[in-house]
């Protein structure tokens, strides 16, 4: 567990957290959870209901999607086609914002890849700190078109590599 002087040395380092006061940060961090999972855990699980922004202080997650089709026929169950990677987070970035924003169900998992603490802060408490300071929203819009940019690179990496015709087969 983080001392509060780490705890807000560390929240002051975090980007969605960058360029705000420090008598802020002193508030926002002491309200904040402090949660430990183990490796191989996950945190948040896709189509769930998601209220908290989680935080990594120490270990790395997965961010990743399920393809769920469902089987033809009588048999009307669910069966997991597999998951697709859409990041890898260190120490100093967060996850589950979107929810605290559309009250939309988690449009993806987040898994631990090793064991991992976390600062979590609620949808209250996060309303709050945007009234008191408004400058945490502009963060985390920039986060999340940070984020929506790098998934657009990559699926246009990828039909562009899928639309390449493969000559090797030919030679």
């Amino acid at each position: 567990m983080l001392t509060s002087v780490e705890r807000l040395l560390f929240v002051r380092g975090v980007p969605i957290f960058q360029e705000l006061r420090d008598d802020f940060l002193v508030r926002v961090a002491s309200v904040m959870d402090e949660l430990s999972f183990p490796a191989n855990h996950t945190i948040v699980t896709q189509g769930e209901e998601g209220r908290s922004l989680y935080i990594i202080v120490s270990g790395l997650v997965r961010v990743h999607i399920s393809d769920r089709i469902r089987a033809s026929g009588r048999d009307r169950s669910e069966r997991l086609q597999g998951d697709r990677i859409l990041a890898d987070l260190n120490p100093g970035q967060c996850f589950g914002e979107m929810s605290l924003f559309d009250a939309q169900p988690r449009s993806a998992s987040v898994t631990t890849r090793e064991s991992c603490n976390c600062l979590v802060l609620t949808q209250l408490q996060l309303y709050d700190a945007i009234d008191e300071t408004p400058g945490i929203a502009i963060n985390i819009i920039r986060l999340l078109s940070r984020r929506i940019r790098q998934l657009n690179h990559k699926l246009n990496t990828y039909e562009v590599e899928s639309a390449a015709p493969d000559f090797s087969r030919i030679l």
